[in-house]
């Protein structure tokens, strides 16, 4: 027995800590694994933006061509309703044109400039002699449901527009894609606005969820909660920390952050994508553009890597599965 002078915060504090470690590496003891019916490694963010004009059906072509096993759009609606992949609101970083998407009808919508920028790449520019009409057009989601209609895609929903959100779910369900979709947006209500549309589609965790299941599992409280999310995609923690650098120090706040963070990615054993691996979430980590890059997730061991480059990328999986000549 316990002496009578034991704190019973003490004994409760254990019990808690012991029944946290258990479920932290057995969540199924008490959640449903995940169960999605796909898995990618190899993601081409907006079809490779570095390789080709970002989200454009040629774009994609080549991604595919490359081996890639997913690929990562944006979508907006235009101003007669259709469903337009987009990353950027206004027109003009793409078509030298200020417009916006929301205020243009599709038909109106110019074609890409021949030199974009590229959003993750500061200074660099993408840019092709090609006056091809389809390599400088701006698709339609359809478009791209109906030319890949096996490939997986991660769809970023760029505004909080219920009917938008509603337009991305029809087509979904009407090109049976529900297995092989994922969707969600970095802000909370947008993300909930997906969920309450459709809850049987694969959904991303918003920013807001990052960071509330990370405070979640700091205070090992994370594993008695449900998760509603399928895919966690996040930045890789170098690629982020080496574009502030590249600006400006570091502040106390991001240091702290940052710190953290390594903590939970790179610490055992209590790793934090292990515990999601466990529930059957899979881990995207974006934009890697580098080899470093490249094999600081494999050492992670995410589920996908992200990229700009998927030549780059598909070259460097490719030579990581050939068996080593001793």
């Amino acid at each position: 027995m316990l002496p009578s002078t034991f704190p019973e915060w003490v004994l409760a504090a254990s019990v808690y800590f012991t029944v946290s470690t258990i479920l932290w590496f057995f969540p199924h003891l008490v959640h449903g694994r995940k169960k999605v019916q796909f898995s990618a490694k190899h993601i081409s963010h907006r079809g490779g933006s570095a390789e080709g004009y970002e989200n454009t059906l040629t774009n994609y072509e080549n991604a595919i061509k490359n081996g890639t096993e997913m690929l990562e759009l944006d979508v907006r609606l235009s101003k007669d309703g259709k469903v337009v992949v987009i990353h950027d609101e206004n027109l003009l970083r793409l078509t030298g044109q200020n417009k916006n998407v929301s205020e243009t009808n599709y038909e109106d919508f110019p074609p890409l400039l021949s030199s974009i920028p590229i959003e993750n790449l500061p200074g660099v520019c993408y840019q092709s002699a090609s006056t091809a009409e389809e390599e400088q057009k701006i698709p339609l989601l359809i478009q791209v449901f109906s030319r890949f209609p096996g490939i997986p895609i991660n769809i970023d929903v760029k505004a909080y527009d219920p009917d938008l959100v509603k337009n991305v779910a029809d087509l979904i369900h009407a090109f049976c894609r529900v297995d092989i979709t994922v969707w969600g947006n970095s802000e909370k209500e947008t993300s909930n606005l997906c969920y309450d549309s459709a809850p049987d589609i694969n959904l991303f965790f918003s920013t807001f969820k990052v960071i509330f299941a990370l405070v979640l599992a700091l205070t090992g409280l994370l594993p008695f909660m449900r998760i509603r999310e399928t895919h966690f995609e996040v930045f890789l923690p170098r690629v982020m920390k080496n574009q502030i650098l590249a600006k400006r120090p570091l502040s106390f706040f991001e240091n702290v952050l940052f710190g953290v963070t390594n903590i939970f990615v790179y610490g055992r054993p209590f790793n934090f994508f292990s515990h999601l691996y466990a529930r059957g979430i899979q881990v995207y980590l974006w934009v890697c553009n580098s080899e470093d890059e490249f094999e600081e997730c494999m050492k992670i061991q995410a589920t996908g890597i992200m990229t700009d480059y998927p030549t780059k990328l598909r070259d460097f999986l490719d030579t990581r599965a050939q068996p080593r000549i001793t």
